[in-house]
């Protein structure tokens, strides 16, 4: 991964594209209209109050409030955004486009996204060949917030994780203002810079997947599972509210914006809290516990051990309580991907069905995550291919319309 990961403290990464060349491959037209300053998002200013609170990483000191009301907040406004485009479609039905960029910058940019579709499909071949489904444009947007997000998990996760710091993370998180106000300074960041110019995407989830980056650096525990409910949406739920105004939303689709968001939230955090359970043993001989502390005090478990890894009978009951949850989010996730564009479904039910399934691995294993990793084998990967095809194809009728009056 070493090829992928970012030097962000000294960056030298292709270098041959100079500053004038990145900033040129940024359409213009829209980029005022989508630039985010420390006063927030233009384009929010005439949408209501809800969507002009602070940012959630300032919302977290707030006890009162759960971690699942403050991340509500971000899907409000994501979905605010999405709505706020469709009224915009909507005034330039009719308008000619633009056709001023030129050859070359559309050759560069279709090299960056290129590179973003090779990252993707040495490291996510199963998703990758879901996004050969849709819209060539969709497709490369999609690549783009991959990369980025795996970048940003390299920094604590790579090679170069032990000299990674609170710093490091605060200068990623800086290119990231510059890059969605247009100034990229890589070639991936330039193609990640123009799918946030072409599409309703808030910064808000990248900003606090970082967070959640930082999060790894300092914490090791969780005292609740409303302190690993907002982990879990730092690092993984937040890449559903980055790729949902990509995905698109079906037209036919009778769900509300922000319960399709709601979806797609549940998804990342079903496939974090699938990995964590998938990893106890690993993250153990690292030093971390990513479960409650006071559903393991509960269970009359401790720390100690889950070091000593031996499994018992109440840790497996621990354990199917644990899985039972993980479940509930993947079923809520379901609800939402018959909601979305028909060509964007297959790679989400891909996701969906093999992050279940490592789950049943973990139940097959004696709920022995301590010496054995529960993982899926290609035979069953390529057997739920077709039946996530077959669910996409279905699509079927909206799971959240609302009741309809007599």
């Amino acid at each position: 991964m070493a090829g992928v990961l970012l030097w962000v403290i000294c960056p030298r990464e292709n270098a041959s594209f100079s500053a004038t060349t990145l900033y040129s491959l940024v359409p213009r037209n829209r980029l005022q209209a989508r630039s985010y300053n420390s006063k927030g998002c233009s384009r929010l200013k005439s949408s209501t109050g809800v969507y002009a609170a602070a940012s959630l990483s300032s919302a977290v000191s707030n006890p009162p409030r759960s971690s699942a009301e403050k991340v509500y907040e971000v899907v409000l406004k994501q979905a605010a955004l999405v709505k706020e485009q469709k009224k915009e479609r909507a005034l330039d039905v009719g308008k000619e486009n633009d056709q001023t960029e030129s050859m070359t910058r559309g050759d560069l940019l279709n090299g960056a996204y290129d590179r973003c579709g090779e990252v993707c499909a040495e490291y996510a071949k199963t998703f990758y060949l879901g996004t050969l489904l849709m819209t060539p444009e969709r497709r490369k947007a999609v690549w783009a917030i991959y990369v980025w997000c795996r970048r940003t998990d390299e920094l604590v996760d790579g090679p170069n994780a032990p000299h990674i710091t609170p710093k490091a993370l605060d200068r990623w998180e800086q290119r990231l203002g510059e890059l969605f106000e247009g100034r990229p300074y890589d070639m991936y960041d330039a193609a990640l810079s123009d799918t946030v110019s072409k599409y309703p995407v808030d910064i808000q989830p990248f900003k606090d997947m970082i967070q959640g980056m930082r999060m790894d650096l300092k914490k090791s525990r969780y005292k609740d599972f409303d302190e690993l409910y907002l982990y879990c949406y730092y690092v993984a739920g937040t890449v559903g509210l980055m790729s949902v105004p990509v995905m698109g939303i079906a037209p036919e689709s009778k769900a509300s914006t922000e319960s399709v968001y709601n979806a797609a939230l549940a998804l990342g955090i079903a496939n974090q809290l699938t990995n964590i359970l998938r990893d106890v043993g690993e993250d153990a001989r690292r030093g971390r516990i990513y479960l409650p502390q006071d559903e393991l005090t509960q269970a009359g478990l401790s720390d100690e051990d889950i070091f000593n890894g031996k499994v018992t009978e109440k840790w497996r009951i621990f354990m199917k309580g644990q899985i039972k949850r993980a479940r509930m989010f993947f079923d809520e996730a379901e609800k939402g991907v018959a909601e979305l564009s028909d060509a964007s479904r297959w790679p989400v039910w891909a996701s969906l069905l093999l992050y279940k399934q490592i789950l049943d691995s973990i139940e097959a294993n004696d709920y022995d995550n301590f010496s054995k990793r529960a993982y899926v084998g290609k035979a069953k990967k390529f057997a739920s291919l077709p039946i996530a095809y077959g669910r996409a194809l279905m699509g079927g009728g909206s799971q959240f319309a609302k009741p309809t009056r007599s």
